[in-house]
């Protein structure tokens, strides 16, 4: 019941941003899971050797990376001729690939928002609309095709001081993942999206490098730890599995209970 339910034997997935963190723990989770995973990145060393390590596990699944840059038009028409040059079909697409920049708000140039934003959002919407031909012929009334979106709980409440173009583009990320959802459950193509608090990984390595770092900054989430690599492959593998076939729209939380965080009881000084 476990394997029919949560597994992707003969599946195809593509994930971008896949040579670390977040990218990284989902690749692993698919390959245990029995997809055909497939990984790009801008660092082609990196990329390359995620798929060497997890495919060195002996996972029913393998992963075969190529270097990809979701960041430019010309990237993404090379990502989607990279894909269908390995596949005639595709299951799922993992939109993951994504970039931060932090400054004080006097200080904030306008070439990172720029940046940021065409990364996180027109790149995602548009390599989605690119592999929405391959997404499509494989969906079924019985097994739809899958898009997952990284978002993030700082694209929900205003935790990321600093972050100016990150959070926006979170908040965006969410949003075009409702419109998505919306307009192509007649496709038979689900559009869910991750809300991740933190986790490890090489955008959050300024704060959760060390095991102390790790440990502080968990002690700040309600349920005491930051995010380990199996919270991420047990949602995606939900939200990408039969499990999860009726799920469409979904934006979710995956942050320890961050985003139920609030002040105090808003009446306590007139109980007191």
């Amino acid at each position: 019941m476990l394997a029919e339910l949560f597994g992707l034997d003969g599946k195809v997935a593509l994930i971008t941003g896949g040579g670390s963190g977040i990218g990284a723990m989902m690749a692993e989770g698919f390959a245990a899971a029995g997809a055909r995973v497939i990984i790009c990145s801008r660092n082609v060393h990196r990329v390359n050797g995620m798929a060497e390590e997890i495919n060195a596990r002996a996972t029913p699944g393998k992963v075969e990376a190529f270097p990809g840059d979701v960041g430019t038009e010309d990237g993404i028409e090379a990502i989607v001729a990279a894909v269908k040059s390995r596949t005639g079909t595709l299951n799922i697409l993992v939109n993951n690939a994504g970039i931060s920049r932090g400054a004080p708000l006097g200080a904030f140039p306008y070439s990172a928002f720029e940046k940021v934003m065409g990364v996180n959002v027109a790149g995602l919407f548009h390599l989605t609309q690119k592999l929405l031909p391959l997404l499509a012929a494989t969906a079924t009334q019985d097994d739809p095709a899958r898009v997952l979106n990284l978002g993030s709980v700082m694209g929900k409440h205003p935790l990321g001081d600093g972050a100016y173009s990150y959070s926006a583009s979170k908040a965006a990320v969410h949003h075009l993942t409702a419109i998505l959802a919306k307009e192509l459950a007649a496709q038979r193509v689900t559009v869910n999206a991750l809300a991740p608090g933190p986790f490890r990984s090489r955008m959050t390595a300024f704060a959760t490098g060390t095991e102390e770092q790790a440990a502080a900054v968990g002690g700040d989430v309600p349920l005491g730890r930051i995010g380990a690599p199996s919270d991420i492959q047990g949602a995606a593998l939900f939200l990408c599995s039969r499990a999860g076939r009726y799920v469409t729209g979904a934006i979710l939380p995956l942050d320890g209970g961050v985003h139920v965080m609030t002040g105090g009881n808003l009446f306590a000084a007139a109980m007191r």
